[in-house]
């Protein structure tokens, strides 16, 4: 909770990005990837008194331009055209369309390319976006894994194409490999991708397809923070200084949580404190603080909204 005496003195660099449409998106009951997933965040948010502090913006569309730096456009086409007027159509075992998941999977894209003119601009030294359907799952041509487009790979294409970077990381530790996130930039040197995931694990891959801008760090099942933090320092870390960032997009996912039943790793809040203070480090020497982090998985309610907090909490400076 923010202090009453201190509010008067607090000036908030973070933007916050979401859209109602993210809401819309529902892959059915019981699904764990549910619109439930952003109440709770914003429920922390509120009951921690940081949502007043915090730069609010509506996620645009993104445009078909954007999409097509990172998405076929055949594949782009059958999403759209996949959509049902009523119920619900599967795209694979965990991944499904309702009436309003397009235009959801747009916003939710859109949030990282605005995330990312914020920060160049310098309107916000950093970005949240909270959206779903999440994005690092998404492949070049490919929905998998409750994700549609890849919210984040948009994000980097963006600060490349429009903004005329050169070299873009992605900091990526959700429980699960981004595996979409690996195939579309695997072969674009301008780009690093550090994930952490359990292994083996859904998605099946990620352990030994690296190079020298793709660092994948595989962790044993029950692994909890000594274990993440080490592997997180001795091998993100050297790639990340000697590849000098000029911005950084967090994949942010929250399912690594011990808390959380659907891995087996064993993260607490302290650990998601830890890890973006670390990010934030290295985007403050190389990247003048720029940073969007954008919401990947985490599905126990209550970790999830905690785990969001304290990320927040370290990007914001509170």
């Amino acid at each position: 909770m923010i202090a009453p005496d201190q509010r008067h003195i607090i000036t908030m660099q973070t933007a916050y990005i979401s859209h109602p449409l993210c809401l819309k998106h529902d892959m059915g009951a019981h699904h764990p990837e549910s619109p439930a997933r952003i109440h709770a965040i914003e429920d922390q948010l509120i009951a921690a008194g940081l949502m007043d502090y915090l730069q609010r913006h509506d996620a645009p569309e993104a445009t078909n331009e954007q999409l097509l730096r990172v998405h076929e456009e055949s594949y782009i086409d059958s999403i759209e055209l996949s959509v049902p007027q009523h119920g619900i159509v599967q795209l694979d075992g965990d991944t499904a369309l309702n009436p309003f998941s397009y235009r959801a999977a747009l916003r939710a894209a859109g949030a990282a390319v605005l995330g990312v003119d914020l920060v160049m601009a310098g309107k916000a030294e950093n970005a949240f976006c909270n959206i779903r359907p999440p994005g690092h799952h998404a492949e070049r041509a490919r929905a998998m894994g409750f994700c549609i487009f890849n919210n984040v790979a948009v994000g980097v294409a963006h600060a490349l194409a429009a903004h005329g970077l050169s070299r873009v990381a992605i900091a990526d530790f959700d429980v699960h490999h981004g595996n979409g996130t690996e195939n579309i930039f695997h072969d674009e040197p301008r780009v690093m991708l550090c994930s952490s995931f359990q292994h083996p694990f859904y998605p099946y891959c990620g352990a030994d397809s690296g190079n020298d801008h793709i660092i994948n760090v595989p962790l044993a099942a029950g692994s909890g923070s000594g274990e993440f933090r080490d592997e997180v320092t001795r091998y993100w870390l050297p790639a990340l200084e000697r590849f000098q960032p000029e911005l950084l997009l967090i994949s942010a996912g929250f399912d690594a949580h011990r808390d959380d039943d659907m891995a087996m790793l064993r993260l607490t809040e302290a650990d998601y404190m830890w890890v973006t203070e670390t990010l934030k480090r290295i985007a403050e020497k190389y990247a003048h603080g720029r940073i969007v982090s954008a919401l990947e998985g985490g599905y126990e309610l209550h970790a999830l909204g905690r785990s969001v907090l304290a990320h927040l909490k370290v990007l914001s400076g509170l």
